[in-house]
């Protein structure tokens, strides 16, 4: 994938791409190559999660180091 999708992007285009697969809307012929997109965007989606929970965790971890440092000082 070239582009750069923001997670939003992503997901908006996976809802698309599920929801004309549901509604029976592809040919035969299109189905492939959209569950490669839709491959494609679960990976993008599964990688601004998972890199969201490292930098969550990362700042939790930061606030606890400062709230254990307070303490000592109380």
């Amino acid at each position: 994938m070239n582009e750069k999708l923001n997670y939003t992007a992503a997901f908006e285009e996976l809802q698309q791409i599920v929801s004309e697969i549901e509604l029976g809307e592809i040919s035969v012929d299109e189905l492939s190559e959209k569950v490669k997109r839709a491959a494609e965007l679960i990976k993008v989606c599964k990688t601004k999660l998972s890199t969201t929970e490292e930098d969550v965790k990362e700042i939790l971890k930061e606030l606890e180091e400062v709230d254990t440092s307070e303490e000592e000082i109380i």
